[in-house]
């Protein structure tokens, strides 16, 4: 999954604004079977919270936005995910728009042709995973976009969408979340199960392709919880999980177990 970059608040004084709005103490529950823990321990309830509301400040719905419309967005959405890192599915939709390809006119051998050739990423090169699976996808994606209602509630167009081919929930909310900063969807990929599970409000083995909304549901009661924006929760999620959660998931666990311990 590809995010705008997220700005990491610089102000010296975003901690002292923070603590100005109380935390509950460490054990604590903020839902049935969840401690908030300490802000400065990994993946803990308090920790999204602070990291949230520190950021908070900086983020826009522009801050998500990969492309320029709702049919880039669609675009570079579809190209990302699936396990492809996230510079890869970026520079595959650079390339399909600075060559204009991204229009209901081109044909789907040509999106091929563009996804297969190499792409360069920083000194190597770098084949697309599966080109002509997304080709088709996208051609579809393309085609039903000029009939798309040009009215429609974020939520009701997630839902929409899901019904393209290639476009499931995950894909959808993400098109979403990114295009109108929507609070009201969650982009369930592989880290934002791992910090749900860390914090204990996913089972370890939760399948989002069985469960999709009910997890969406927990995962957006947790953030009327905390009383964060889910748009930027997801969006933290996904940034820290991808980058050092697996090290730490263990440790955050081992922590709330604790917690529990001394109640």
């Amino acid at each position: 999954m590809a995010l705008a970059q997220i700005q990491q608040t610089e102000n010296p004084h975003c901690i002292s604004d923070f603590h100005a709005e109380a935390l509950p103490a460490p054990s604590d529950f903020v839902l049935p079977g969840i401690m908030w823990g300490c802000a400065s321990e990994l993946f803990t309830p308090a920790f999204w919270k602070f990291h949230s509301r520190s950021n908070r400040k900086d983020v826009n719905t522009a801050t998500f936005k990969l492309g320029r419309s709702l049919l880039e967005e669609v675009a570079v959405c579809l190209l990302g995910g699936h396990g492809l890192p996230a510079e890869l599915g970026l520079a595959a939709f650079y390339r399909l728009r600075d060559r204009q390809l991204l229009r209901a006119e081109v044909d789907r051998a040509t999106l091929e042709d563009a996804l297969i050739e190499p792409i360069k990423l920083g000194e190597r090169e770098r084949r697309y995973r599966f080109p002509r699976q997304k080709a088709k996808f996208l051609w579809h994606a393309l085609q039903a976009m000029e009939s798309l209602p040009t009215i429609m509630p974020p939520r009701q167009l997630r839902d929409h969408l899901t019904t393209l081919p290639g476009i499931g929930p995950k894909t959808a909310s993400w098109i979403i979340r990114n295009h109108y900063g929507a609070n009201d969807v969650a982009i369930l990929d592989i880290h934002i199960l791992r910090a749900g599970a860390t914090m204990g409000l996913f089972a370890p083995k939760s399948d989002p392709a069985r469960d999709y909304f009910k997890l969406e549901d927990r995962f957006l009661e947790f953030c009327t919880a905390i009383n964060e924006p889910a748009s930027l929760v997801d969006a933290l999620m996904w940034d820290y999980m991808r980058r050092v959660g697996p090290t730490a998931t263990f440790r955050s666990r081992q922590r709330q177990s604790e917690l529990a311990l001394c109640q």
